[in-house]
């Protein structure tokens, strides 16, 4: 793992915290921003993910 795997993984289940969170106390701005963190979490790992399979790729050639 990458340090954009590690952190993005991070971001996403802080965004699920965040969201529930919001839900429970009943704001939705709260839970937005829930949903937000977890987009981007997703996103670094995504960008995490096609570094791995780079490097991977690289190794192998």
């Amino acid at each position: 793992m990458n340090k954009d795997q590690i952190e993005g993984s991070i971001k996403d289940a802080a965004g699920k915290v965040q969201q529930k969170i919001g839900e429970i106390v009943g704001n939705p701005k709260q839970q937005m921003k829930g949903v937000q963190k977890q987009i981007k979490g997703k996103t670094q790992k995504a960008i995490g993910n096609v570094k791995e399979a780079a490097k991977d790729a690289d190794k192998h050639s």
